[in-house]
């Protein structure tokens, strides 16, 4: 009965909501896991409230990360909401369930000393832009690779970046990054001039040698390198940590650092503020012992 209606579930999925197979394929590893577990049950009817407490301690004792329970938990959660809704169950057990907490991971960011070292390690013009671009203005790698040249207004300094959902929205960027800005538009112009039988993605500000715009992983893979200078580990998204945390550390409003990274909601921002309060704790315990 359990894999009838799973089944069904799984094309309900696929038909009505439009997910992905690689989606519904983790919703029926997920709810399988949870079945399989309690193997001697037929009837979804006879799951109790008690089980998903006990499945929940089962995944937690066999040593699964807490946002891997969480998303099960959530995916059989799905399952009991569609049987209900369905009337293939007299009540839904997983009501007022609670997923464990994910305990929050602080960004990884890096210090000035850092950015510096890195700036003053022989970068040539493209990747001195793109890593002003990314700590100057806290890009995005997506917005950065995809970011126009038509979109770059050089005399007042500013920037509209394409973000998350194409959401829209204008950053301001300083004098070293408009510097690098500018000694890079004119070696783009000399590789599209000398770059025979390829087409420019003229719209593209970024392009590889082949007149072609650059690609993320050439961007982790030249931040990854550069982090190997200072002993890091770091990806982009390293870098625009760093952007949104020093504003703070110097005193930027916290809504103010919300719009230039594009934040949907200030509580995604205020993360950053976490990082700030243990800088300034390092500092003072480092003066005062």
């Amino acid at each position: 009965m359990v894999i009838q209606l799973l089944s069904e579930y799984l094309q309900w999925l696929e038909i009505e909501r439009g997910l992905s197979k690689n989606t519904i394929l983790a919703y029926e590893s997920d709810i399988m896991e949870f079945f399989n577990f309690y193997s001697s049950i037929e009837n979804p009817d006879e799951i109790k409230r008690n089980d998903f407490r006990k499945f929940t301690l089962h995944l937690a004792n066999k040593g699964d990360k807490p946002s891997s329970i969480t998303r099960k938990i959530a995916s059989i959660k799905g399952f009991f909401r569609y049987l209900s809704a369905s009337k293939e169950i007299n009540s839904n057990p997983s009501l007022g369930i609670s997923s464990p907490k994910i305990p929050k991971r602080l960004p990884k960011v890096i210090s000035y000393e850092e950015i510096e070292k890195i700036l003053k390690n022989g970068l040539n013009c493209k990747e001195k832009a793109v890593f002003e671009l990314l700590y100057g203005s806290g890009l995005r790698v997506s917005e950065l690779v995809n970011l126009s040249i038509k979109n770059i207004d050089i005399k007042a300094n500013l920037i509209k970046a394409v973000g998350k959902g194409s959401k829209e929205r204008i950053i301001p960027f300083g004098k070293p990054a408009k510097k690098a800005i500018i000694d890079y538009m004119k070696e783009r112009e000399l590789v599209i001039k000398t770059t025979l039988g390829s087409k420019a993605e003229k719209d593209y500000f970024f392009i590889n040698s082949k007149c072609e715009k650059i690609s993320r992983q050439w961007v982790y893979n030249f931040i990854k390198k550069q982090g190997e200078l200072i002993n890091k580990s770091i990806s982009p998204h390293t870098i625009r940590h760093s952007f949104a945390t020093h504003l703070l550390e110097n005193g930027a409003d916290l809504r103010a650092v919300q719009e230039l990274l594009g934040h949907s909601s200030v509580v995604t921002t205020q993360l950053y503020t976490h990082i700030s309060k243990k800088h300034i704790k390092e500092i003072y315990f480092k003066i005062n012992g």
